[in-house]
Order: structure tokens, then C-alpha cells, then sequence
């Protein structure tokens, strides 16, 4: 009888995966042995396995290469860094090594752009896509930046910007439009609160921007929540987006640029998935039939991946402190961290990560749920995303068990508010880095020791 955990997995998954591997009882992600790090480093501890931001992105590229080379599709494509995903600059840093654009929502983004400058790592002749709502310091910002001679474009939100962003450039500046998208039925409002809408935006153009010097429309932009995915919905939007882009294009000649922002899925189960060339393909196809049709010349494809980007370089490292039997079916493993402040997205949204155990995968499993250390009745993990439960080794006090949760790497931290105040003062984990290189030898870097109760008690004002 098959009653091992390893057993249990490959049974109900095709595993071994690209990433991920087990060897006597023990897992390793990307030829890294997990219980290694744990070892050296302890727990719980974050880690970022640098090269698979560079891993996502070629991907992205050569799909795209690919697919516009077999349509003969006479525009380029240009991918774009959606920070707000990452602030973090070694993510930046090895991102931006892959000779790619930025996408910003915030003014502090252009501060971090200008750091980035100044140490070499950024230059004038990559693209800076500012979206969002702007404040009049993101447009301050933007003034200057443009003034100085980057590339910048500001993607409009409301045509109340215009006026302002006006004020901010001596010459002429390029800027986008950002269309706003009518959500899926089961959203709680119909159109999206960023952007314009669909009926506003031509009267926009010509009564705003058509005739005036300082203003050219370059980009037409539009971002559907739900993601790049192959069903009705998504079509549907992206169609309505085309034929407004080829109305402007017709009496708009400066406009070259299509930007279908980001969405592009990760994975998030070890039964993911997804057929990124396909849908890449389908999107390239779609828009040159639609503009030869129309009588247009294809644009340039803006992408603006975030969470594709950086989110599979992530995961997490938690211990089993003890297993808590509440009543005859509901067993309990606590962890040495918390799921709210190290992994919002799983308390706030029921997002799902990657979630294996690290060693005794050689031994019998059970169901249980998983609890973080705050006394918050939220504080939990209780299924993953094609299981509605949880499996794991049986827990033993006198064997630890250690699990991880992978693809973790985009958002947390943001929303988790690292480095300042957590709920019930649970401390951010110890950050590694982990990056190979010029000769490929892999190596690692703390980049920050587990937060203090001293920095805790200084943000209270003790």
C-alpha cells in the first residue's frame, strides 16, 4: 500500500517538476537543497532565487520573438517591470540587467528610478510607463524627470492630469491613455475605478491633446484584473480596446503603441497549468488581423508583467513548532511565523502558493491545517489550490518538519510592511538572496537578519 507522502504526491501530480525535485526524503528547488538553507540559516527565513527573474523574462521575450516573427507582425515588443510588484533593488537591479522598462504608480518610484541612474544601473534610453492616479508630487516628478531627458511617458488617468502635467514639461512629452476596463460580472462595481472611459476617451483627445504642442499621444492602455486569459471575458475586453486604438490611430498618427499591462499567471500549484505561447500568440495574431482589417499599420505590444516577473524567484520557510488537536477530525500545525503579515495575499485575497513539506517525504502523511503565531483567528492555511485540504507528513515532536511555500515573490513584502510594525509584533524572517555568478557558481547573501524587538520598540516610541 502507498502511504508515503512522496507516494501521495506523485500519485495526484506529474512530479518530479522543472523545479523541483526530492532526493532521500528531502526537497530541492532549482538543484538547492531546502533543508541546506534551513541548516545555516534557520527559520523562518525568505529567500529570492535571483535567477529565475532573468528565467521569466527571456521566456517572455522569446515567446513574443517567436510569435510575431511566424505573423510577420510588423510592430515590436517591449517589456516592462511593473514595480509595485518589487520595490526591492536587488530585484530591480537583476531585472533591469535583461534590457528592459520600468512601470511606475507612485512618485517614490522615480526617486528609486534616479537612484538607479546614478549607480549605473539605469539608463535614458529605457522606457519609464507612469501609471496610476497622479498627485500633483508624481507629476512634479514627472516633469522632472522628463526635463532631464528621460524617457518617460505618462499613462493618463483622468483628463484632469493634462492640465497639470502641462504645466510640468518646457517640450513636447509623449503620453499614454489609460482605458478604463468594464470588470467580470462577479466584481462588486462594473467599471474599473483607473482610467477613462471607453465613450470619453476620443472627446478627450480631440478637445485636450489633438492641439496642443506640448502633448502627443503615443500608447493606448488597458489592464483586465482578472489576468491574460483565454476566455470570453478577456477577449471581449480586448477587442473593444483594439477598435478604440485603431478610431484614435485613424486621426492620431503619433499613436504607435499598444499596452496590454500585465497579468500574466504564475504558478501557483504543482497542478498549474497554462499555455503561454499560446496565449501570446493568439494576442499578436489578433491584433494584426484586426488592424490590417481596419486599415492600420500594427503597433508597438507594451507589456508590464509584475507578479510574472518576480513572483516565482520568491518562497518561504516555516517550521513546525508543535500540533494542536482541537477536536476528533481538525489536527493544528503551528508554524514559527505568521501567514498574515509574511503571506498577506493568502489572509486578504485566499491566494494560494506552492506549499511541499522539506524533508520526511519518506514517511506516512495526514490532513491537517495550518495556524500562524498571532492570536488573530484568521491567522491561517487550510487548503491549497486544487485540493480543498492540506497534506503533510505526520508530525512528530521528535522529527521537526519544515514545509515551504514557493512563488512567493511578488507583493508580501509590500503588503506585509517589511521592516516596520507587524500584527501582534510578529518579526519580518530573515531575507537571503540567492543569485549565481559570471561563471555560474551559485552563491548566497543576506540581505536582511530577522527584525529586532529594539527596531519594533523605537517605531512604538519606547
Amino acid at each position: 500500500m502507498k502511504i508515503k507522502y512522496q507516494d501521495f504526491i506523485e500519485q495526484t501530480y506529474d512530479f518530479p517538476q522543472e523545479e523541483f525535485k526530492v532526493v532521500d526524503g528531502k526537497l530541492f528547488f532549482n538543484d538547492i537543497s531546502m533543508m541546506n538553507l534551513v541548516a545555516k540559516y534557520g527559520t523562518p527565513l525568505k529567500f529570492f532565487y535571483l535567477p529565475n527573474i532573468s528565467r521569466n523574462i527571456q521566456r517572455a521575450k522569446r515567446w513574443f520573438k517567436k510569435a510575431i516573427t511566424e505573423n510577420e507582425y510588423n510592430g515590436k515588443y517591449h517589456y516592462c517591470y511593473c514595480t509595485k510588484s518589487s520595490h526591492f533593488s536587488f530585484v530591480l537591479k537583476k531585472a533591469l540587467e535583461n534590457n528592459i522598462n520600468l512601470e511606475t504608480s507612485y512618485a517614490t518610484d522615480l526617486d528609486i528610478i534616479q537612484s538607479l541612474y546614478k549607480s549605473g544601473d539605469f539608463n535614458k534610453k529605457k522606457e519609464i510607463i507612469c501609471n496610476g492616479f497622479k498627485t500633483d508630487q508624481y507629476l512634479s516628478k514627472i516633469g522632472e524627470l522628463h526635463r532631464d531627458g528621460f524617457k518617460i511617458i505618462p499613462v493618463i488617468d483622468n483628463g484632469a492630469e493634462l492640465l497639470k502635467l502641462t504645466d510640468q514639461v518646457d517640450s513636447k512629452i509623449d503620453i499614454g491613455i489609460r482605458i478604463a476596463s468594464e470588470e467580470e460580472p462577479k466584481f462588486e462595481f462594473y467599471t474599473s475605478r483607473l482610467g477613462i472611459g471607453y465613450k470619453d476617451i476620443l472627446p478627450l483627445y480631440t478637445s485636450k491633446i489633438q492641439h496642443n504642442e506640448k502633448l502627443n499621444l503615443r500608447m493606448l492602455h488597458f489592464f483586465i484584473n482578472t489576468g491574460i486569459r483565454d476566455n470570453a471575458y478577456y477577449w471581449n475586453e480586448f477587442f473593444k480596446c483594439l477598435k478604440l486604438y485603431v478610431e484614435l490611430k485613424k486621426i492620431s498618427p503619433g499613436l504607435n503603441a499598444f499596452n496590454i499591462g500585465g497579468g500574466m499567471p504564475i504558478k501557483n500549484s504543482l497542478a498549474f497549468d497554462y499555455d503561454y505561447f499560446y496565449m501570446i500568440d493568439e494576442i499578436v495574431f489578433q491584433t494584426k488581423k484586426f488592424c490590417r482589417e481596419e486599415g492600420v499599420e500594427e503597433p508597438d505590444i507594451y507589456t508590464e508583467f509584475g507578479s510574472f516577473t518576480v513572483g516565482e524567484s520568491g518562497g518561504a520557510i516555516f517550521k513546525i513548532l508543535s500540533q494542536k488537536q482541537q477536536n476528533d477530525r481538525e489536527k493544528w500545525n503551528m508554524i514559527d511565523s505568521s501567514f498574515m503579515t509574511n503571506l498577506p495575499d493568502s489572509w486578504a485575497l485566499s491566494k494560494r502558493f506552492v506549499l511541499l513539506p522539506l524533508n520526511r517525504w519518506e514517511e506516512d502523511y495526514e490532513r491537517v491545517f495550518l495556524g500562524g503565531l498571532t492570536c488573530d483567528s484568521d491567522d491561517y492555511y487550510n487548503s491549497e489550490q486544487h485540493l480543498n485540504a492540506i497534506y503533510l507528513p505526520q508530525f512528530r515532536a521528535s522529527k521537526p518538519l519544515y514545509i515551504g511555500f514557493f512563488n512567493t515573490g511578488a507583493y508580501q513584502e509590500s503588503l506585509g510592511g517589511f521592516g516596520g510594525l507587524q500584527h501582534c509584533l510578529i518579526p519580518n524572517p530573515k531575507i537571503l538572496l540567492l543569485d549565481k555568478d559570471e561563471n555560474g557558481k551559485l552563491y548566497y547573501k543576506v540581505f536582511q537578519d530577522q527584525q529586532s524587538a529594539e527596531s519594533m520598540m523605537k517605531l512604538l516610541g519606547y
